[in-house]
């Protein structure tokens, strides 16, 4: 009896210790605390849908793009994105909300509702209207980020029934500017849910980078899209401790910011109150984060165009970008002796004391991005709108100068 006890508990362990649930990391991050004034809104997305790509809608009301996952050849989702109007989303699942029956797909509207937000919502204000105007139980479960182009940036907390509303811009929500959120809910059950370590990680970088105004997407995508930090353990793994000859290079993916389930990851930089709407800016990292780059999109002029690389390729029905970020990731995860081997990752891949690793190497990639769009960016800010023709050209040359790189740097 307590040799099956013991082999039933193996097998479970085994199971869960492999099984992917869908853990975001986010941020609301009020343009009171940034350096521009502008809002930032942030989504890494834990799936089990690795291939992901851009891709535009025309909506009820307005037009948007949005992370979709690939596989949909016809995408009734949207994962995180931004419209016409400067009214951005994101989500992050939770999992104290709600006490879901067994066999019950938690959150299964969560998708679906973004895409339809998209479509209709110009403010923050806009949401709220709409989540009570949809019918109950609305099955969803999940922390919703939204920024619009008046300066708004709060956090709702959906449930089946009702809602609880933080708000970015107000010191008593959010007394540093800022609301983190991973897959718990601080409306829900106390200590229950998913993600507090990785809550914890987000916390302390935030917090003192609010305070001297260093949060841009760059630092974002910098210190957490790609943090191998764990606070409860004490570790960083991009101290130097944990690399050849100390250790073997090799670790354990557990609370990590960055994961392997990690799809992408998005910062959608708002305008100020002033602004054009269509200014507004979603950086894009499609695939792994560590072995991938960050790339410009914008809703104007999306229906004629949009980055090659971001986009899903017919006949292989992925994105190129994605594609090769999955590839490489697949290289660091190499391990699959046994099951639950999956958990191991190669460190060295991605980091090591050569400066070779992938993050290493495609940190100066991502530099040079910033360094060719930000001059366009400002330009077109001071002129009060987008050059639809100079954004072309851009993304054409963002999409060779990276294919290239890539070819030259991993030979994909």
């Amino acid at each position: 009896m307590k040799k099956i006890l013991f082999l039933t508990v193996a097998i479970l362990f085994c199971f869960f210790l492999g099984k992917d649930v869908y853990a975001c990391t986010s941020a609301v991050i009020s343009g009171k605390i940034t350096p521009d004034g502008r809002p930032l809104l942030w989504k890494n997305r834990d799936t089990d849908y690795a291939q992901n790509n851009i891709k535009y809608f025309s909506g009820k009301r307005y037009s948007f793009v949005a992370i979709v996952n690939s596989v949909d050849n016809n995408p009734r989702e949207a994962w995180i994105g931004t419209n016409s109007v400067g009214f951005s989303i994101m989500n992050t699942q939770s999992y104290n909300l709600e006490k879901v029956k067994p066999g019950e797909d938690r959150g299964a509207a969560n998708g679906s509702i973004m895409k339809q937000a998209l479509g209709v919502c110009a403010t923050v204000d806009d949401f709220k209207h709409f989540l009570d105007s949809i019918k109950k139980p609305s099955h969803i479960e999940a922390n919703f980020g939204v920024i619009d182009a008046k300066g708004g940036a709060a956090v709702f907390e959906v449930g089946y029934y009702k809602y609880t509303v933080y708000d970015a811009n107000n010191p008593k929500d959010a007394p540093c500017g800022y609301i983190a959120r991973t897959n718990f809910s601080f409306a829900g059950e106390v200590n229950n849910g998913a993600g507090y370590v990785r809550y914890m990680q987000e916390d302390k970088l935030l917090m003192p980078a609010s305070a001297t105004k260093q949060i841009t997407p760059a630092w974002i995508f910098s210190e957490l899209s790609r943090s191998f930090a764990n606070s409860l353990l004490g570790i960083d793994l991009k101290s130097g401790e944990f690399n050849r000859p100390k250790t073997t290079g090799w670790f354990v993916d557990q609370d990590f910011i960055a994961r392997k389930s990690t799809s992408c990851s998005v910062v959608v930089q708002g305008v100020k109150k002033d602004e054009n709407p269509e200014l507004t800016i979603m950086w894009t990292v499609l695939g792994y984060p560590p072995a991938s780059v960050a790339v410009p999109v914008w809703v104007k002029g999306a229906e004629q165009q949009l980055p090659v690389l971001l986009t899903r390729n017919d006949e292989t029905r992925v994105s190129p970008l994605c594609d090769m970020a999955v590839t490489l990731r697949d290289r660091v995860f190499s391990y699959t002796q046994g099951m639950g081997s999956d958990r191991y990752f190669n460190w060295e891949l991605l980091y090591n004391s050569n400066k070779t690793g992938y993050m290493q190497r495609l940190a100066p990639v991502e530099e040079e991005v910033f360094n060719r769009t930000l001059p366009k960016l400002n330009q077109w800010r001071s002129q009060g709108q987008l050059n639809i023709s100079e954004v072309s050209f851009l993304y054409k040359e963002l999409d060779r100068y990276i294919a290239a790189k890539y070819k030259e740097l991993f030979d994909l």
